[in-house]
């Protein structure tokens, strides 16, 4: 199989001016509205035994707006692949071309000395070509990658399949069983990437799946909705001032794209560490199995399979979203019942009504409003709130051309840089 570096050099060079018009940088002082995303402390989710920094978030700068490159067809990954199609080697199993096969990997065991394992589903094509992975279920509450991994694995027939596509359904099979979030010691497995194999049980974890699987990918897809009763509008989340990342983005045809900086422990940014290219699909919300959403998600992930040339059929998904380099979410000044006046994919203006939140005792109610024009990308499930709770979250768009300093600072959101970064809407 080709390196991923091979596979993406040959494209990393796509005109960007297209994706980027329209969109700007916000400046990041805003007493209405917290920029990018929450990042609420999660004490349980800390350990100093994850050897990732902070420093390691810093990529290459933004591409430059209007800078005239030339547009190769991602096909030439495909192309590019001389010879003929070689097995892969996927947890100790030679997995031969033309052939698809459930391999099964197992992380721990649980407390009565039971190993915990779960499938690991491969298909290599009977041609030469890039090694797709695609993730599922790394928090065990989140259910609609679960049924896309499914619908896209066995739609695929090895013998018109170019390169291998691997994809885990479930990564946190014990959190999957309790339908929870976490796993059993209430540690957030996404935090702990690329993981140790002498620290705890999420990092030890953690490093089995990233060295026994994803060690093995030239791309990946890790799947993800919102958390906490909140659901996201089906969207890439990418770091863009990575070339091959912002390639990857490129091919999932209509589906919004918001610039986001990995967060150190994340899977994203431990596989991007390592080379691998690798985003965020989000699409819906927790604990239900959203059909509508998953339809767009599996649409998405065929149209890139398409586009990269791994399987031959001519698919065009409309026109390409806004990329949107700033997002905002909206937090509710007050308790009581909060009931949306919009809703995912609502486009609104500055000042428009979001939603409403009602004191369930003495009626009286107040008023959430956009700061910002752009479009709903997020937001909470009608509940009961507390004062603080992130609400709605609007990807920020206007007719101006990006700057350098249009990037993600999430880690510098709470204001002290010791704090583990912990995102209470998405991976």
């Amino acid at each position: 199989m080709l390196s991923h570096r091979a596979i993406f050099a040959s494209f990393a060079a796509l005109a960007a001016s297209a994706v980027l018009a329209g969109e700007v940088a916000v400046d990041p002082v805003d007493r209405g509205a917290d920029i990018l995303e929450d990042t609420t402390e999660d004490v349980d989710s800390r350990s100093s035994e994850v050897a990732v920094t902070v420093e390691n978030l810093m990529g290459p700068p933004l591409p430059e707006p209007g800078k005239d490159v030339a547009a190769i067809p991602l096909a030439d990954a495909v192309t590019a692949a001389a010879g003929a199609a070689a097995p892969v080697t996927v947890l100790g199993t030679e997995v031969m071309p033309g052939t698809s096969v459930r391999l099964s990997w197992s992380a721990t065991e649980l407390f009565e000395g039971v190993p915990v394992s779960t499938p690991v589903l491969v298909v290599n094509g009977a041609l030469p070509g890039p090694i797709l992975c695609m993730t599922a279920a790394v928090h065990g509450d989140e259910l609609n990658g679960i049924e896309m991994v499914r619908r896209v694995m066995h739609d695929l027939s090895p013998s018109k399949v170019s390169g291998a596509v691997i994809g885990i359904p479930i990564v946190n099979v014990q959190g999957f069983r309790r339908g929870s979030r976490y796993l059993p010691d209430r540690r957030d497995l996404n935090r702990y990437f690329p993981g140790n194999p002498n620290g705890s049980a999420a990092a030890r974890i953690a490093d089995s799946f990233f060295n026994n699987v994803i060690a093995h990918c030239d791309a990946l897809i890790d799947l993800h909705t919102g958390s906490f009763e909140r659901a996201n509008l089906p969207q890439i989340r990418a770091d863009l001032r990575n070339p091959d990342v912002m390639t990857l983005t490129q091919g999932f045809g209509s589906m919004v794209i918001l610039h986001s900086a990995p967060a150190a422990g994340t899977l994203r940014h431990a596989a991007t560490q390592a080379g691998i290219p690798a985003v965020t699909l989000e699409a819906g919300g927790p604990s239900q199995l959203e059909l509508n959403e998953v339809k767009l998600g599996v649409k998405g992930i065929e149209t890139l399979i398409n586009t990269l040339g791994m399987v031959k059929k001519r698919r065009l998904w409309g026109e390409p979203e806004p990329v949107y380099y700033r997002s905002s979410w909206v937090r509710a000044d007050n308790g009581g019942i909060l009931l949306a006046d919009v809703g995912l994919g609502s486009t609104v203006r500055k000042g428009d009504l979001l939603g409403t939140i009602t004191d369930p005792m003495n009626n009286a109610r107040s008023e959430l409003r956009s700061p910002y024009s752009g479009r709903i990308i997020g937001m909470a499930r009608n509940q009961v709130v507390m004062p603080g709770f992130a609400a709605f979250h609007v990807g920020i768009q206007t007719d101006e051309a990006p700057v350098d300093d249009a990037i993600d600072t999430s880690l510098s959101e709470t204001g002290d840089d010791s704090v583990d970064y912990v995102d209470g809407m998405s991976e």
